[in-house]
This record gives structure tokens, C-alpha cells and sequence, in this order.
């Protein structure tokens, strides 16, 4: 059976080290975090994920989730037990507002301890994880008594939440959305629609399950601008906020798919579902991005996640099989053949996801610390910076980090062989699992097109500006070492190629729009592979000061050399990306539609 051993020690050097987390504690809000305390979360953290969810993790795979003629989902054997402990321990609770029930700490804690759940068990993850997407959307958009009513349950995990957008005949283009809402002499509304591919949305681990919907007030504009968010509660609460009377809220199938088969992925049917407004009228897509922002950087954490464990499963498994001999003499002379591992093809699929995974978690975490600086800080300027930076990042942490990680469990599903195809290894489930993450949550073709359409263009292009400066400044300040020359020298030379990539498409994809659409996607890749240039030059700095200022610990000495694999074997593609961009659309758009 596949094992998983949280990485404690890389993820205590990313927060402590490299973002020093403790900064956040000039906040208020986060005053008594220090480094025992994150230190004792990331501990017991590992302990949960380790012992409780991975073992469940094969069990949700080959039971799935299962419906029954009266519309109810039973989730498989051992998840409702977990998901009670994952409650019992606070580990829903940890991030959230202290108002309402939360522990109030960071943000950016959240993100390795979700790591660790999704790592462990994907499917599991994803029920606490919508959970938190539906929080901050009714957190922002929601009334007082909304709030009051629905934050402290959920946080608590007590209640679960959802999120319905996509509908049978749309799914990215929420303009075409046919579901209705009939306002009622009380305010309420009823809901009458379907929607699909809904995670979450029918299960038997908590008492009640929150339901964000999207739909159409009867008066409202067509497209994007007539859509309204409600609340649709599985159960109608009673005088006392308890779940009462049945909602007419059901789920009409269980979605059969490739992968996360442990989750409940349901078709959900309202038929005059008592719903209750979000925000104002016709203005619901707004704080939905919220959720689906928030959403999106799950997303990426759960690529990391499955290239995370994917990678611990396959060097176990090279270091032990044995097969062939070393091109360079036998390193097992006892033995009739060498480990795998010796041979260099191996290698190769080894350092490159290993090389990827340690800048996808500090990509990640530098991206959450952006979020607290920007609900946190009280400094305008600060607060800019921080929003832009992550604007910028989102759809790279949603894209580029999804299309890496399902290379990533590829290659280590490779490096099994055969044993990699058959189920008993448990690799393929990481590959399946793994794939809806460049799907959901917007398409990564979308978060190209996002990235490429608004997000560089925004204010005048100052986020990316920003992100410029920043690294300018990092070289500046760094190209003297030379210890650390290859580093520097790389960066600045995908910085300038990344430049030349945004000029052609500014210059190119006013003319033609298509131009910047072929290149999008291209030109997310050479983002964040220029952004990993400057996270595994900051990963370089502090550890060569470690090793400089005496420590033999052989963490950073191997921090070093994968990051020199990145800037020596990866980074390169920048030049292949810019090559692409600058084709332009052309050779994409040539062929006729009639001609495929």
C-alpha cells in the first residue's frame, strides 16, 4: 500500500527561513504566533494525515461513495470517523475568524496543513476544503445575520458547504446559466435548477449542508451581469437555527469519474429550494470569485500535494528495486543487479519532481503570506503590493502548478514500470487524482487566458512591474556572491526573457487577439517558471548561509544541488515558451475547422 511521510523539515525551512512566518506577528491579530507554535501545528498535523487518512486514502479509491434510492450519500468506510477527529482536533477551525468561532491564526497556516490532508487523502480533503471557500464567500458577501447564522457551525465543521455553478449546458461561461429564483412575500427565494459536477454535495458527515448557488432572479439581465448568489441549506433551519424541515435541495446521481472516487461529485437537482440572497441583486459572480480565488489556490495545493506523494512512493520503490547495472560499474557488487535509482533516466524523472515540488511549496506559501499582508496590514502601499503580487499568482499557482504536477505523478508513475499501471501500487490513483486539478475551478487554458487578458494589464501592468522590482532588487543586492553567480545569472536571464515575452504579446495582441490566446498558455508557463528561478535563488541565499555559517546539515547542501538541477535542466524551457509565444497565432489558427 502507497505510504506518505509529510515533509516537516522542507516546510518548516520555507516558513521560518526563507518567509520568515514570524514577521506576520507585528499583526494584531497574530500577536502570539511564534515558531513553537507553528512548529506543534505542522507536528500534529503530520500525525493526523499520516495515521488516520492515508490509510483511507486506497479505501475511498476502490469503494467510492455510494447513493441510495432515497437520494442520501454514505461516504466510504472509515471517512466519517476521520472527518470526526479532523472536527474533535480544531483543524477546521484554525484559520478562521476568531468572531465566530475560528483560531485565528494565519492564513499561510493553513496551506501546509492542507498540503498535508490532500497528500494524504485528496478526496477526503476536498469536504472540509470546499467548507472553506463557501466561509469567505458568505464572510464577505453575507449579511450580519448570515453570518451569525451559518460561519460559527461551519467553521466549527459541524455543517459542510458547496459551491454550485456549472450547469449541463455551461461551464466556464457562467452567462449561459438557465437556473431560477422566484422572490417570495417573506424574501426568501426558491430555487428551481440543476446543477453538476457539485463536490461535496450530498454526503453523511455532518448535520446540515450549506449550498452556495448561483441563479437568476426573475427580472435579471441576461448574461454575467443577471446572476445572483444565494444560500440554499440542505435542511431548512428551524426557530432555534437547527437543522429542521428537508429542503427541496437533492441529489439526483453521483458523477462516475476517473479519479477523487472517495468524494461525493454529485448532480444536484432544486426544485423550489428555499434560498436565501447573498449581496445585492445581479451582482453574485463577484463574490463567488471570492470563493472560487480561494478555490484556485486549493487547486494548486492539491497538484502539489499528489506530486508530493507520487515522488516519496517512487523513490521508495527505486531505491528498491533492483534491475540492470550502473553504466558506470556495478554498485551493488552483492547483488545480481543495482537499484534503479543508479540509473540516470531515473534520476531524471526523480530530481525533476523533486526540483518541482520545493519551488510549488514556496510558490505556495509566498503566495499566502501575500494574503494576509493584504487583509492584515493597515500599510496602503504594503496592501497594494501584497494584492498585486497575488493576483498576478493566482493563476499561475492554479495553472502552471496543476500542468506540472500531472507531469510530476506521471514521471513517477514511470519510474514503477509496469507495477506503475497496476492498481495494487497505488500510482495510478495519484495520476487519476491528480487530473481534475487542471480542469475544476476554471480550466487551466482559462487561468492562461485570465493571466494574459486581465491580470497583466491591470493598472496599468503594475503587479507584474511589481514582481519585476522585486527580483531586480533581490539580483542587486545578491550578484556579488559568488557562491551563489549561477543563480543570479540564471534569473536575470529569464526575468529578461519573460520581459521580451509580455513586450511581443502587448505589441501583438491588440492587433490580433488570437495571438495573445495561442500564447497564453505559453506564456503562463514561462511566468512561473521564471517566478520558481526566483524562489530557488531565495531558497539558495539562505541555504548557503546556513552551510557559511556552519551548519553540516546535509538539508541545505541538497537544497542547493536541486536547485542547480532547475537552473541547469528546467528553466531552460523559458526559451522554448518564448519561441512558441512569438509564432504568434498563425500556425495554431491555420488549419480549417472543417479540416480536423
Amino acid at each position: 500500500m502507497p505510504s506518505y511521510k509529510a515533509p516537516i523539515r522542507d516546510m518548516k525551512f520555507i516558513l521560518h527561513e526563507m518567509l520568515n512566518i514570524s514577521d506576520l506577528a507585528k499583526y494584531d491579530q497574530f500577536s502570539e504566533l511564534d515558531t513553537d507554535l507553528v512548529d506543534a501545528i505542522l507536528e500534529e498535523g503530520s500525525k493526523f494525515t499520516e495515521e488516520v487518512l492515508t490509510p483511507l486514502n486506497i479505501v475511498g479509491d476502490h469503494e467510492g461513495c455510494k447513493r441510495h434510492a432515497d437520494g442520501s450519500v454514505t461516504t466510504p468506510t472509515g471517512f466519517r470517523d476521520a472527518y470526526k477527529t479532523l472536527v474533535e482536533n480544531g483543524w477546521t477551525s484554525i484559520t478562521r475568524d476568531p468572531n465566530y468561532g475560528g483560531q485565528g491564526l494565519p492564513g499561510l497556516m493553513g496551506i501546509p496543513v492542507g498540503e498535508m490532508q490532500t497528500s494524504a487523502n485528496m478526496a477526503f480533503s476536498m469536504y472540509p476544503g470546499l467548507t472553506g471557500g463557501a466561509i469567505k464567500a458568505i464572510s464577505v458577501g453575507g449579511s450580519d445575520d448570515q453570518k451569525q447564522t451559518f460561519l460559527p457551525k461551519m467553521i466549527s465543521g459541524e455543517w459542510c458547504g458547496t459551491m454550485n455553478l456549472t450547469e449541463p449546458h455551461c461551464g466556464t461561461d457562467l452567462g449561459l446559466l438557465k437556473t431560477k429564483a422566484v422572490k417570495q412575500s417573506d424574501g426568501s427565494y426558491k430555487i428551481t435548477g440543476q446543477k453538476i459536477f457539485i463536490s461535496a454535495g450530498e454526503h453523511d458527515m455532518t448535520d446540515n449542508i450549506i449550498h452556495l448557488v448561483l441563479a437568476r432572479t426573475e427580472d435579471a439581465p441576461a448574461g454575467v451581469k443577471g446572476i445572483s448568489l444565494f444560500i440554499v441549506p440542505k435542511f431548512i433551519l428551524d426557530d432555534n437555527e437547527n437543522p429542521g424541515e428537508r429542503n427541496e435541495v437533492s441529489c439526483g446521481a453521483l458523477e462516475e469519474k476517473m479519479g477523487i472516487h472517495g468524494n461525493s461529485t454529485c448532480v444536484m437537482n432544486f426544485d423550489g429550494a428555499t434560498g436565501y440572497m447573498i449581496g445585492e441583486e445581479n451582482k453574485g459572480l463577484k463574490v463567488m470569485f471570492v470563493m472560487m480565488n480561494e478555490a484556485r489556490i486549493g487547486v494548486g495545493m492539491q497538484g502539489l500535494g499528489q506530486s508530493e506523494v507520487a515522488y516519496q512512493n517512487a523513490v521508495l520503490y527505486a531505491r528498491d528495486r533492483l534491475q540492470g547495472r550502473s553504466l558506470t560499474g556495478p554498485k551493488n557488487e552483492n547483488g545480481p543487479a543495482d537499484p534503479i535509482i543508479v540509473h540516470p533516466d531515473v534520476r531524471r524523472m526523480l530530481m525533476e519532481t523533486r526540483a518541482f515540488n520545493e519551488a510549488g511549496r514556496a510558490l505556495l506559501y509566498w503566495a499566502a503570506k501575500q494574503e494576509d499582508i493584504e487583509r492584515h496590514s493597515s500599510d496602503e502601499k504594503e496592501v497594494e503590493r501584497a494584492d498585486d503580487i497575488l493576483g498576478l499568482l493566482t493563476p499561475v499557482v492554479k495553472g502552471y502548478l496543476t500542468d506540472k504536477a500531472m507531469a510530476s505523478t506521471i514521471d513517477c508513475q514511470q519510474v514503477f514500470g509496469g507495477h506503475g499501471f497496476i492498481e495494487e501500487w497505488g500510482m495510478s490513483q495519484f495520476v487519476r487524482d491528480c487530473r481534475i486539478t487542471l480542469i475544476y475551478e476554471g480550466a487551466n487554458g482559462i487561468q492562461a487566458l485570465d493571466l494574459v487578458g486581465r491580470k497583466l494589464g491591470r493598472n496599468g501592468g503594475r503587479a507584474l512591474m511589481t514582481l519585476n522590482s522585486e527580483i531586480d532588487a533581490f539580483v542587486a543586492e545578491h550578484e556579488g556572491n559568488e557562491e551563489l553567480a549561477d543563480f543570479m545569472k540564471e534569473l536575470k536571464t529569464a526575468k529578461g526573457k519573460l520581459t521580451e515575452g509580455t513586450m511581443w504579446l502587448m505589441q501583438n495582441g491588440m492587433t490580433n487577439p488570437d495571438n495573445a490566446g495561442a500564447g497564453s498558455v505559453d506564456y503562463m508557463h514561462m511566468l512561473g517558471l521564471t517566478v520558481f528561478a526566483y524562489l530557488w535563488a531565495r531558497m539558495a541565499v539562505v541555504s548557503q548561509k546556513a552551510i557559511n555559517d556552519g551548519s553540516n546539515e546535509d538539508f541545505y547542501t541538497n537544497k542547493l544541488i536541486t536547485g542547480r538541477y532547475f537552473i541547469a535542466r528546467m528553466l531552460p524551457m523559458v526559451d522554448a515558451h518564448l519561441a512558441k509565444i512569438k509564432t504568434g497565432a498563425a500556425p495554431v489558427m491555420a488549419l480549417s475547422a472543417e479540416a480536423f
